[in-house]
């Protein structure tokens, strides 16, 4: 995976400790492809090539970036698809992870329901994935609890916007 200039800067002065990021996760819809009335919306996913698992396109926001803007990149730069933001889904935290090269991290991330402009077609934009593609929410390749939450909430948004509650970041606290 590229690793953010901005990152790689920190890295040489405070080597693998932990490191609080913000980023994004960008849930891109469309309805689905098959004729029927009850057929579920499909979502973009991506198949990671550091660890072979699918997820929707993810990022880390750039210095002084906006999330809106860095989902927006990330899209394109993932499935060469352009996308707008349509929704914010909930911001919330990952739990703490270490990398394969030893870097510690805890991600905020801003959860995003997007659409795409234009052409749908996704291709594998650059070496962070080696599949992209669309699936029915109804048979999600996705394992990750904290992504199928998130994935789950961009079709209620986006099915009933008024009734829409986040659950990213708004956990019970004992």
């Amino acid at each position: 995976m590229p690793i953010p200039p901005f990152i790689t800067e920190l890295r040489q002065k405070i080597g693998h400790d932990r490191l609080w990021l913000p980023s994004v996760t960008a849930v891109v819809l469309r309805d689905a492809t098959n004729d029927t009335i009850f057929a579920a919306p499909e979502v973009l996913l991506v198949k990671r090539s550091d660890n072979g698992k699918w997820t929707p396109v993810t990022g880390i926001c750039d210095p002084g970036e906006d999330p809106d803007t860095t989902a927006v990149r990330e899209v394109k730069e993932e499935t060469g698809l352009d996308a707008r933001v349509e929704a914010l889904l909930g911001v919330g935290s990952t739990p703490p992870l270490t990398h394969v090269n030893g870097d510690q991290c805890t991600y905020m991330v801003t959860a995003l329901r997007m659409s795409v402009v234009g052409d749908d077609t996704p291709v594998v934009g650059d070496d962070e994935s080696t599949e992209v593609g669309w699936f029915s929410v109804t048979d999600l390749p996705v394992s990750d609890p904290q992504q199928r939450l998130i994935i789950a909430d961009a079709v209620a948004q986006r099915k009933y916007p008024e009734r829409f509650s986040p659950r990213l970041g708004f956990r019970k606290r004992s």
